[in-house]
């Protein structure tokens, strides 16, 4: 059988310039690619940006970016797309659609005759790939990841923009099953939609040995909880301070780390001085994937403190670690959390709520390798056949079409 030709397209993947960006996209289409039935190329655009000066921060970035790499054996075109202010939230599915379309245009030239496109995010990534799977008379995939259907179709135009693009693509992909649960509230068709969770890399988050990891990154506590995502409110660490702060009443022992950087982190570093627990708290900004291991390996618990999320990697590569979590029972955590050895969900996203989930998690005893366990049947197995055979109908639909 010939392999699929698969054009992955997202504005969500890493580059050599911002290797963790989007890095649960390519995750997914570096196991995908270990079937040995799949070409992929991948097209990653950037916000077109004049300079590289350092004193523009992630602006610079997309500067710098390389027009074209090789990632883990991965050809990435990053062609450039125009990202206005202010109005870019309703022009950039058509802009990044146009920046995008002569590097569609290039890989075809080039012998790369895809099958379908497989894109990523519903908004404004899928309805892009949904114009240039217009333009270019192909099949079409797009997966929803969390805020693109949880939040986005608040905005009246978005949300139209995004059913036009639903009912253009041949299959949609959700990473729970709440996501899939939008669109089918809005009458797409369930045949159409598809389930397809994301996995973890039982190799690279794997328990290390808990005092060992300590000792390496200089950090106690007793518990030591950890929060890891964007410094921003919706992902709750200023939650996980206030927590902090119920918790350490009883255990002055408690300490918090929190992993990531982000607008929120001046106003996290005054509440944890206003709650007085400032010397109990440590940012430690942005870290790579690679690291995240150790300090997984080194924490008690894993605080996911969220108003909204779609599947939260962070959970599953904590458990990997062996270490159990903690977060709010909303969109599809409740999927991912569905085990006394994962951890505890908490219904009301408050200090106080998840101090006391904390302490009722460590009271019945945390079991790090039973944990482990239950990471161990979230391989990408499931995700790569689910996708295969998803990717060989539209094929064949495509052929007697």
């Amino acid at each position: 059988m010939k392999p699929l030709k698969i054009l992955t397209f997202s504005t969500l993947f890493p580059s050599s310039v911002r290797p963790s960006h989007g890095i649960f996209v390519e995750t997914r289409l570096r196991e995908l690619l270990k079937s040995g039935q799949v070409e992929s190329r991948v097209i990653a655009p950037v916000p077109w940006f004049p300079s590289t000066n350092p004193r523009w921060g992630d602006y610079a970035k997309f500067a710098a970016t390389p027009a074209r790499e090789q990632r883990n054996g991965i050809d990435v075109l990053h062609p450039r797309y125009l990202l206005l202010p202010k109005v870019g939230m309703t022009s950039a599915p058509l802009t990044l659609a146009l920046g995008a379309r002569a590097a569609v245009q290039k890989l075809l030239d080039e012998g790369f005759d895809f099958d379908v496109i497989d894109a990523h995010y519903y908004y404004p990534d899928g309805v892009a790939a949904a114009l240039l799977a217009k333009w270019f008379n192909k099949p079409l995939t797009i997966t929803a990841r969390g805020t693109d259907l949880n939040l986005i179709p608040q905005y009246p135009l978005p949300k139209r923009m995004i059913e036009w693009a639903a009912n253009r693509a041949a299959g949609s992909i959700g990473v729970c099953a709440a996501l899939m649960d939008v669109l089918r509230g809005w009458g797409h068709d369930p045949a159409r939609l598809h389930v397809l969770r994301n996995g973890v890399d039982l190799e690279r988050f794997r328990p290390l040995p808990q005092a060992n990891m300590r000792a390496e990154l200089g950090v106690q506590g007793e518990p030591l909880l950890l929060s890891v995502g964007h410094l921003i409110e919706r992902k709750g660490h200023h939650v996980a301070i206030e927590a902090l702060a119920e918790l350490a009443r009883n255990r002055p022992g408690a300490r918090l780390v929190v992993i990531g950087e982000g607008e929120e982190r001046a106003a996290l570093t005054a509440l944890a001085q206003r709650l007085g627990v400032a010397d109990k708290v440590r940012l430690t900004g942005s870290l790579p994937n690679t690291d995240l291991l150790k300090w997984y390996s080194a924490a008690d618990v894993l605080l996911l403190c969220s108003s909204r999320e779609g599947w939260a990697n962070v959970l599953l590569e904590s458990m990997a670690c062996g270490t159990p979590v903690v977060a709010t029972d909303i969109w599809g955590t409740p999927e991912v959390v569905a085990a006394a050895e994962a951890g505890q969900l908490v219904a009301q996203r408050t200090g106080a709520a998840f101090a006391a989930a904390i302490e009722a998690l460590q009271a019945g005893g945390i079991d790090r390798a039973a944990t482990r366990r239950y990471a161990e049947g979230f391989s990408w197995q499931a995700t790569t056949t689910g996708q295969l055979d998803l990717f060989h109908a539209i094929k064949e639909a495509a052929h007697h079409a």
